[in-house]
């Protein structure tokens, strides 16, 4: 049994390095791709009956199906019909596997986000208005390495449950650590290197700006005309940021390098960087709703047992917040963390699973894994949802 499956595109020039496929009951998370199936499953031309022994015209057991009754239903052995995805079914099944295997998902993502608001909490008291109007910027940048690291850490383990909840799997705790340990050091220098790409390209945008107004003689109009060229690098910064989005999943799923994975995204992403871009921006915009959501009745509450006075504008970051109150954000910042980092983390996982059923029919090989019978059997359609796999 080999821990490195074959999980290169037929049409890449990455192939897996051992070049084999695993079998459908390896226990790594997701198979790679085969080739398209060469015919339409069930169908053998008007004279001849389908692979699955229905008469032509003949409505298949189980009553009808839409579209036609010859057309074979997706087959879900998980939390995904396995054929092309939809935004809402993107996102609902980002939601129904935390819900389905949430003995493990938060209790991962509650450990990443104690430690986190720990680390956040310490920061806080060891700068705590010492820096003047720098506390803010020093405290996000003292929680940027731990930020950083967690991400690392929450992306491995997480992916592989996501992965796993796909064929109708779980996997506890232990095991994905088991199965993400050895990519760790190689996922933590795609980190960094995909988080500094979109900033590193904006400091190169604002360079200019910064420089001329470090002189202290410079002109309103050239500034302004130095900080448009500095906001035109921003949809760059972020076209990266989709471009590579999908390299921590390949890098983890198919087990390959750094820059692999960065040419295995970008190749996904090809000629859908709208639709990889609506689904994760909504997905953040989904998170960001349910962290304000839980964090605005811990601050209603603060300021109701007098942690923090509307004078001194108790708002989560300020440079002035009390001890009682830190710590109360602390516990709201908790129960956030615990759910939206599990979501997005999933959110990544699915689209880029999409991606691969739209491109390289992975639909069939997952299928294959799950123990589903082949492509056009006669039970095919037992399981799932009654929408054609693919159109």
């Amino acid at each position: 049994m080999t821990d490195t499956p074959g999980w290169a595109s037929p049409s890449s020039s990455e192939p897996p390095r051992d070049g084999a496929r695993p079998p459908a009951d390896a226990p790594s998370a997701v198979p790679g791709p085969s080739a398209p199936p060469q015919a339409t499953p069930g169908w053998t031309g008007p004279a001849g009956t389908p692979r699955n022994g229905q008469q032509w015209g003949r409505q298949p057991p189980g009553g009808h199906r839409p579209y036609g009754w010859g057309a074979p239903a997706s087959p879900k052995p998980g939390v995904i019909p396995l054929r092309p995805l939809s935004f809402g079914e993107l996102l609902d099944a980002a939601v129904t596997t935390v819900r389905r295997h949430w003995r493990t998902v938060l209790a991962l993502s509650l450990g990443f986000a104690v430690i986190a608001q720990a680390g956040t909490v310490l920061v806080n008291l060891l700068i705590k208005g010492k820096t003047g109007q720098a506390t803010q910027t020093l405290r996000m940048l003292a929680d940027l390495p731990l930020e950083l690291l967690l991400n690392v850490f929450a992306t491995a383990l997480l992916t592989i449950v996501v992965s796993r909840a796909v064929l109708g799997r779980s996997a506890t705790a232990a095991e994905a650590w088991r199965e993400a340990r050895p990519r760790l050091l190689q996922l933590l220098g795609l980190t960094l290197l995909t988080v500094l790409l979109g900033p590193g390209v904006m400091l190169l945008g604002f360079a200019p700006l910064i420089g001329y107004t470090a002189t202290g003689t410079g002109s309103p109009a050239i500034a302004g005309l130095l900080t448009l060229v500095g906001l035109l690098t921003v949809p760059v910064a972020v076209w990266l940021w989709m471009r590579f989005s999908l390299a921590a999943p390949a890098l983890m799923l198919e087990k390959q390098g750094v820059l692999t994975a960065l040419s295995r995204s970008r190749r996904l992403v090809r000629g859908a960087w709208w639709r990889v871009f609506g689904i994760n921006l909504l997905g953040h915009l989904l998170a960001l709703f349910v962290a304000v959501v839980i964090a605005v009745p811990f601050q209603i509450l603060g300021l109701v047992l007098g942690f923090e006075s509307i004078n001194r504008q108790g708002l989560p970051g300020t440079a002035d917040q009390g001890v009682a109150m830190v710590l109360l954000l602390a516990v709201a910042g908790i129960i956030a963390g615990t759910f939206t980092t599990p979501f997005i983390a999933a959110v990544g996982v699915l689209v880029y699973i999409d991606q691969r059923i739209r491109r390289e029919a992975l639909d069939i090989e997952l299928a294959r894994a799950a123990g589903l019978p082949e492509h056009g059997g006669a039970d095919w359609g037992a399981q799932g949802d009654p929408t054609p796999a693919r159109r």
